[in-house]
């Protein structure tokens, strides 16, 4: 099992920036390839960036390309998501998610773990 925690979400006026952070614990983190999505009412989870076991590989969805950036620290067993320029569209509910073995980073189903989500909401 692996436990994730989330936080840093909140209410943020249209071009600020937040910045999430995911805690885990249990099972080896460097194991698993990370993943943040979000989700808005009546709507499916959407993909937003994914980071490989050592980092090195970084993937994002088109809608947030070049604003936000996902990043890991395997020593402190987190995952942040950088998030500027913030736009209305974006506000959702945001997790975190771990998965061993992915054909497919940005479908949900395949990840392993889900953290609780934290909200974000950008004021237009």
């Amino acid at each position: 099992q692996v436990q994730l925690i989330e936080s840093g979400g909140g209410l943020v006026q249209s071009g600020g920036s937040l910045r999430l952070s995911c805690a885990a614990s249990g099972r080896t983190f460097s194991n698993y390839l990370m993943a943040w999505f979000r989700q808005t009412p009546g709507k499916e989870r959407e993909f937003v960036a994914f980071v490989s076991w050592s980092a090195d590989v970084t993937e994002y969805a088109d809608s947030v390309k070049g604003r936000f950036t996902i990043s890991r620290d395997n020593a402190k067993n987190t995952v942040s998501l950088q998030m500027n320029s913030l736009k209305p569209e974006d506000t959702a509910v945001y997790y975190c998610a771990a998965g061993r073995y992915l054909d497919d980073y940005t479908d949900p189903s395949l990840y392993n773990f889900w953290g609780q989500g934290t909200q974000v909401t950008v004021s237009s």
